[in-house]
């Protein structure tokens, strides 16, 4: 196999993710794996059946399909259940990972803050040029006049909420999500699904954590589809603006591969999410006239 250089650390040119000191000859398990990334998301289904359930319970529409469909729409029990069911999957997998890995969370996803620390002067300007950049290339794409983002727009409360949600909260999750589990849980499926069945090629793999350049190429393109996809609906399923979508999730993976940093790719995420609410702030006048965001 082929090792493509960016992936870990850059001078050694090889994806070494840290561990304990392995047996002789022997590699220490790669992770996370498919098993990992199906776990999480069995994790994820749970926790939104059980933020849905807790919210209706608390509004007390679950006696009534009407009323439950309505506040299951409303945008404040939305950001409500979706920051509920993000705090509550990163909890049990911060909980649960570890005795499966037998390292820190953080660790296993290659989380290294310390990269993004010594980094954020380049890659925070990079997340806002990236921004607009994007932001001029969709406005040349035609839209919906309506889109259900658009329902997080009417209220200077609901805005609010989805500038704190989607420049802290979701960034930081949705990388750990996509990133730090199915981007490495990918790569490493088709590495083995690749591998020559032979004496050679079985004993490579199990003393070295190499990943190779189909790999990446494969598994940041898969990853970016299932990030495009989850937002899509955000974009009325305008799929100009969500190819557009899946091009910035594979440069986000560029950057998670090249810094060996989940910590710089959930920055890159934050600076660029940020840089498109800084536009709508300053395009309503701060959130005070926001009939100009509508379409």
């Amino acid at each position: 196999m082929s090792s493509l250089p960016p992936l870990v650390p850059v001078e050694q040119g090889t994806y070494e993710p840290p561990s304990p000191v392995p047996v002789e000859g022997e590699a220490p398990p790669r992770i996370p794996h498919i098993g990992h990334a199906l776990l999480l998301f069995l994790i994820a289904f749970v926790a939104l059946v059980l933020s849905q359930g807790l919210l209706l319970v608390i509004s007390g529409a679950y006696h009534n399909p009407e009323v439950m469909a309505s506040v299951l729409r409303n945008p404040k029990c939305i950001l409500a259940v979706q920051a509920s069911l993000y705090l509550a999957t990163l909890l049990a997998a911060w909980i649960i990972f570890p005795m499966l890995w037998q390292r820190g969370f953080a660790e296993g996803i290659q989380w290294n803050a310390p990269k993004a620390k010594k980094l954020a002067w380049k890659i925070i300007p990079l997340g806002l040029v990236l921004s607009w950049g994007v932001q001029a290339i969709t406005s040349l794409i035609t839209m919906p006049k309506s889109m259900p983002m658009d329902d997080f727009f009417k209220t200077r409360a609901d805005v609010w909420l989805i500038t704190a949600f989607g420049t802290l909260l979701a960034p930081v999750v949705e990388e750990i999500f996509f990133r730090g589990f199915l981007f490495p849980a990918f790569a490493i499926a088709y590495d083995w699904l690749s591998l020559p069945r032979t004496p050679e090629a079985v004993l490579l793999w199990r003393s070295t954590t190499t990943l190779s350049t189909p790999a990446f190429f494969f598994s940041g393109f898969l990853t970016s589809i299932f990030f495009a996809w989850l937002h899509a609906a955000q974009l009325a399923h305008t799929w100009a603006a969500v190819a557009v979508l899946l091009c910035v999730s594979f440069l986000f993976t560029f950057v998670r591969v090249r810094t060996q940093s989940v910590a710089c790719s959930a920055l890159l995420h934050a600076s660029y999410n940020f840089c498109v609410f800084l536009t709508a702030f300053v395009v309503t006048g701060g959130y005070q006239h926001l009939d100009k965001m509508t379409r």
